[in-house]
């Protein structure tokens, strides 16, 4: 115990004796907090458009109308011909163009049915799906509140058909902000690459500075040699784990529905796990470069497929086995639950349970792994 106590004692003093890395470790993830939500916005607004009105009726000018009170579109031309248009599009100034032909109102009345053209850019492929389906709805809001009487040949007048009206409802999110989606996941990404980057690098410096051999010839074992390298950084990932919620409630005013103590439940395991897996890098790398290349490695893998941005259950049947292999994984989808749906430990005890067993294996390899010569 007291090899472990002395250990302990001279990581932190390595700690903090040099403020670059204090900076890094507390700054850099509250600033990144702050900012990254703000471009990491899920939702498009300003979408430009073409709208070629060949009709000039009353009924092409009502859905002009809508489309703009929408607060989605921005009206950016009225070009003569749908040539005109697509122009537009190539010089990279409209998004959109929706040509509304001669004849439409006069079709809507008689016949009751009119088609349109609608051409997307597809070069920005977020921004074409989103405000072409956005196009598409006020489309059929515009549809479905038309009131068009359509006459039959012997002059009576057709009913219009039954409708069903279908009332959504955002449980969790009822306002589907970005926000309550995004920060929670930026915060556990942070956690993850300073978690992983400081324990990648801890070991591999004590071998660059020759520290390392001193500390190989005294009677400390493998294990406690791990453990003191890892309860410093455990310690200081709870606090940026900490300092992360209190920006979350100042910046953004998001509150945890759910339990805080299983949130820092959650938040201890896991960071076990993946201090594991950078202690785990350091004991395979010889120097810091190349700690850090294969750091970014598996916080690439980490970053894109842990769910955050895509939803895993779009993925390939490889790549959904490739994000459940990864702890990242499994915590953005508890500090989700439990943030935004409140969830207790009953519906989240399997995610803890493959937390824990990423943190036992990872650090079990690196105690292994772990070259010491007495």
């Amino acid at each position: 115990m007291k090899k472990l106590i002395f250990l302990l004692q001279k990581e932190f003093r390595q700690i903090f004796r040099d403020p670059t890395i204090i900076r890094m470790i507390f700054m850099m993830p509250t600033l990144q907090l702050i900012i990254m939500p703000f471009a990491a916005n899920f939702e498009v607004k300003n979408v430009n458009i073409a709208y070629i009105d060949h009709d000039h009726s009353q009924y092409s000018q009502q859905l002009e109308h809508k489309i703009l009170s929408s607060g989605y579109f921005q009206m950016v031309g009225s070009p003569k011909s749908y040539k005109d248009g697509l122009k537009m599009i190539e010089y990279g100034k409209a998004d959109l163009v929706l040509e509304i032909p001669s004849g439409f109102e006069k079709n809507l009345v008689r016949e009751g049915s009119q088609k349109i053209n609608l051409s997307v850019d597809a070069i920005n492929g977020t921004k074409a799906s989103i405000g072409g389906a956005y196009l598409q709805s006020v489309l059929t809001d515009f549809n479905n509140n038309l009131d068009v009487n359509i006459k039959l040949p012997n002059g009576t007048t057709l009913e219009p058909a039954a409708k069903i009206t279908v009332a959504s409802t955002n449980w969790y999110n009822p306002r589907a902000e970005y926000k309550y989606y995004i920060v929670p996941g930026i915060l556990v990404l942070l956690l993850t690459m300073i978690g992983g980057n400081m324990t990648a690098l801890n070991i591999v410096k004590e071998k660059e500075i020759g520290t390392i051999e001193q500390i190989n010839v005294t009677p400390i074992q493998k294990w406690q040699f791990i453990l003191g390298k890892l309860i410093p950084f455990w310690v200081l990932g709870i606090t940026v784990f900490t300092i992360g919620l209190i920006v979350m409630f100042v910046v953004y005013g998001i509150v945890p529905q759910g339990s805080f103590l299983l949130l820092y439940l959650f938040a201890a395991v896991y960071l076990v796990a993946v201090l594991g897996l950078g202690l785990l890098i350091s004991t395979f790398a010889d120097t810091q470069v190349q700690a850090m290349f294969i750091t970014f490695f598996f916080m690439m893998i980490f970053m894109m497929m842990s769910g955050m941005f895509t939803s895993v259950d779009s993925m390939a049947d490889w790549a959904k086995a490739v994000s459940n292999f990864t702890p990242v994984t499994h915590f953005v989808k508890v500090v989700r639950l439990i943030v935004l749906k409140g969830s207790g430990l009953s519906e989240v005890a399997d995610e803890l349970g493959y937390l824990a067993l990423f943190a036992v294996v990872l650090n079990g390899l690196a105690i292994w792994n772990y070259r010491k010569t007495n």
